[in-house]
């Protein structure tokens, strides 16, 4: 079964108000990693009335956002995670992920256990099936996959695209929670399908920040404002969100993280990888993915995404200067 909400979109341009979302009062969630996205994510289980507990690798963040949010702080996940009826997941990567569900004080040791874990990370396509049948081994509880794009602002605003992959049961039991959090769910398929539309996700946004980055680059090097370039590219076919958001953070050289370099790297690896297991070769995937590796070997790693620009502009900058100085 597949299936898409998008119940609680943001308002239309008529002015047409949002129908509310649910609220989740007095259900057990918890709430494990809390960095640029799963902070947010907490903040909008709390506001929805959650009984949440929260927990995160360093424990003055886990302070910090309990005081924050009125959630319970906890010292592990396997404290966090009993007696939850949903427990949300969203760290760096693959490695994390089994480290929380299976690793000392992990989900899997949780007494009761939680019926439900949803992934909210990007993870290994190729691994997240597998994930999920220890998961169900250990402890009986069911795994969704159910990435998400959007961003940090997408967290905070709560307007998140969600990519499930779950059985019936486990898709119906999380959907209340994943729609405090996202403005569109989709329903992609089975176990393991949410994570295989991320990193499609992944593939276009990576591509589409190259290919930004080329053009602007482009009118730079060709003497022309690449801030002008870009107003007049918005509104036509070439518009889009990474037109208007990433362009503008190279126009202006804001390169704080929403999605840093490190993280769009590992999620490229998987896309890569993915391809050559089903046989399919990815030539543009594979030229972000190394582009975004030289950042990360420059001690870039951290900047944002929007960072793949820099070795564009380095490169003829650096031309530039070496004619000047002749």
């Amino acid at each position: 079964m597949t299936s898409t909400t998008d119940r609680f979109a943001p308002p239309s341009s008529s002015g047409e108000a949002a129908p509310s979302r649910p609220r989740l009062d007095g259900q057990r969630i918890t709430m494990l990693g809390l960095g640029l996205m799963g902070r947010p994510m907490a903040i909008n289980l709390a506001r929805a009335g959650a009984d949440l507990a929260v927990w995160n690798r360093s424990p003055a963040t886990t302070t910090e956002v309990a005081a924050a949010t009125g959630a319970r702080a906890a010292s592990s996940p396997a404290e966090a995670a009993a007696g939850a009826g949903i427990v949300v997941l969203c760290v760096t990567d693959t490695a994390a992920v089994e480290s929380v569900l299976f690793g000392t004080d992990g989900v899997a040791t949780a007494r009761p256990a939680p019926r439900v874990v949803v992934d909210m990370g990007t993870t290994d396509p190729l691994v997240t099936p597998d994930i999920g049948r220890r998961l169900t081994q250990a402890c009986g509880a069911s795994l969704v996959d159910a990435p998400v794009s959007g961003g940090t602002r997408g967290a905070e605003a709560a307007t998140l695209s969600i990519m499930a992959g779950a059985d019936d049961a486990a898709f119906e039991a999380a959907l209340p929670v994943l729609e405090v959090l996202g403005s569109r769910i989709t329903r992609i398929g089975g176990p393991g399908a949410g994570q295989v539309a991320k990193a499609a996700n992944q593939v276009v946004v990576g591509v589409v920040i190259q290919a930004v980055a080329e053009a602007l680059a482009l009118a730079e090097a060709a003497g022309v404002d690449p801030a002008r370039v870009r107003e007049a590219m918005i509104g036509g076919f070439a518009d889009g969100t990474i037109l208007r958001q990433h362009g503008e953070r190279m126009v202006i050289g804001n390169l704080t993280p929403g999605g840093k370099c490190r993280i769009h790297l590992k999620d490229m690896v998987q896309a890569t990888r993915l391809g050559d297991a089903n046989g399919l070769a990815m030539p543009a995937s594979a030229l972000v993915r190394d582009a975004f590796a030289r950042l990360v070997d420059q001690g870039r790693g951290e900047l944002d995404h929007s960072a793949l620009h820099l070795l564009l502009t380095d490169t003829f900058r650096a031309s530039g200067d070496d004619v000047a100085a002749r």
